[in-house]
């Protein structure tokens, strides 16, 4: 069946998460005077992030948890010593600045203007409202999207399959004319095709994939597919 309908992702995807949160915490630093090397602080603090959301995705740590947890172990690792106040407020002014970087991956808006006279596209993410609201509004991507399903709307995280059935209800599509592109091959490509969604998988990072998936290496590779 033809293709009418795509999925995307959001972080990681179409919006340079890892750029816009490095600009995120230099500005948080300078404002609550966090002497620490940054760098340093960001090459412990990527894994560690990655970490929480994994155990966020599978329901094992909460939104607020996850917020503080991440910043809590970095400084940890680190040994500096942050009070509960510091974390709290970098915590909260995070989630604040991080929406007003919008570097977005190269090809994105290009490739969004290619796809959108032929498809009605939209976003599921397992990023908070709040947050990914802001995102794709100050990012120009707003007028791209028919749909912006969340985790926090649909009740559960992707790879979870209602999420899917959820977002595929919302843009009153089938599974069967419906194709699903991100960057994560547990929650994004596995998750979809779980539910029978054809898949993209946005494989920024060059691994080796095992199974029949289409792959690209940049965004642009995807017209090659649609």
């Amino acid at each position: 069946m033809k293709i009418n309908h795509i999925f995307f992702d959001l972080d990681h995807t179409l919006w340079d998460f890892e750029t816009n949160s490095d600009i995120a915490f230099d500005t948080i630093f300078k404002k609550h005077n966090v002497k620490v090397d940054l760098e340093k602080f960001l090459n412990y603090y990527r894994g560690i992030n990655q970490k929480y959301w994994k155990l966020y995705r599978n329901e094992q740590v909460t939104k607020e948890e996850l917020r503080v947890g991440r910043l809590k172990d970095t400084f940890q690792i680190i040994k500096f010593k942050a009070t509960s106040n510091l974390i709290d407020n970098l915590a909260e002014d995070y989630i604040e600045y991080l929406p007003d970087n919008n570097q977005l991956f190269e090809g994105t808006y290009e490739l969004l203007e290619y796809l959108k006279p032929n498809y009605q596209m939209h976003i599921i993410t397992n990023g908070f409202n709040e947050v990914q609201t802001k995102k794709i509004k100050n990012s120009g991507l707003d007028t791209y999207f028919n749909q912006v399903i969340t985790s926090e709307s649909a009740g559960v995280k992707k790879p979870n399959p209602h999420i899917f059935n959820f977002a595929l209800s919302k843009a009153n599509a089938t599974s069967k004319e419906s194709i699903m592109i991100g960057d994560n091959w547990e929650a994004d490509i596995m998750g979809a095709k779980n539910v029978g969604l054809d898949v993209i998988f946005c494989n920024f990072n060059k691994e080796p994939v095992s199974e029949n998936i289409k792959s690209v290496n940049l965004l642009s590779e995807i017209k090659k597919y649609l």
